[in-house]
């Protein structure tokens, strides 16, 4: 068999494929061998670029949190924006549907996986932290907006409570719990000058990513 003279196509192929089934199935009932059919790639074709399906799966979640990065990124840089009203712009786009919907009907609860949720958490410490939130931070105490001496151990706080603990992902949250921990995040940080950062419309948003993460679709698949 010839040698593949567009490997990067190939590999987009197979990343495209992977993320709309990881969407309509969710990660664990996605089978390696549905996306070898919808591609119509041979196995071996597969594993010439990923060692698993799980390996896909990381490559998805990075290419989507890349694109995610880059509208954060437009934020961030913002110069009309005070830290505080970036840190809300932050929380309400990262929120916005078409961006995270896919994320909570393709991802296992991540209290199921140990691996996924050492993913996570990395993500927070290495990238979400250092590269926007502390920096949008650090400009809220040049201006006024925020008050703290310790900026990055602020931003790690915020982020690892709404990012594991108030995440619906993380493990089966109902609805009054997410409106019980997001009212004890707005009073855990109101000191610190962020008042009402998770409003009314995030919450009623992390109530329906509660629903998402059950994957609706593939019951009423199932019940067929």
């Amino acid at each position: 068999m010839g040698r593949n003279k567009y490997p990067e196509e190939t590999v987009q192929k197979i990343l495209d494929t992977a993320e709309q089934l990881f969407i309509e199935k969710g990660y664990d009932h996605a089978s390696l061998q549905d996306i070898i059919d919808a591609t119509g790639l041979s196995k071996g074709a597969i594993y010439h670029h990923f060692a698993s399906k799980e390996d896909i799966f990381y490559s998805v979640c990075a290419r989507i949190g890349q694109r995610n990065g880059e509208v954060l990124a437009e934020v961030r840089d913002n110069p009309a924006l005070n830290g505080l009203n970036k840190l809300r712009v932050i929380f309400k786009t990262s929120l916005q549907p078409e961006r995270q919907a896919k994320i909570f009907c393709m991802m296992p609860y991540l209290m199921d996986n140990a691996k996924f949720l050492a993913t996570e958490m990395r993500s927070i410490f290495s990238e979400v932290v250092p590269r926007f939130v502390e920096p949008i931070i650090r400009q809220g105490i040049t201006d006024g907006s925020i008050r703290t001496d310790h900026p990055k151990e602020l931003a790690e706080a915020m982020m690892m409570l709404s990012d594991v603990w108030i995440n619906p992902i993380v493990q089966p949250t109902t609805p009054e719990e997410i409106r019980a921990r997001c009212a004890v995040y707005n009073q855990l940080f109101r000191g610190f000058g962020i008042d009402g950062l998770i409003d009314q419309e995030i919450i009623d948003t992390l109530v329906g990513y509660a629903q998402l993460a059950h994957h609706p679709p593939l019951d009423r698949e199932n019940k067929d």
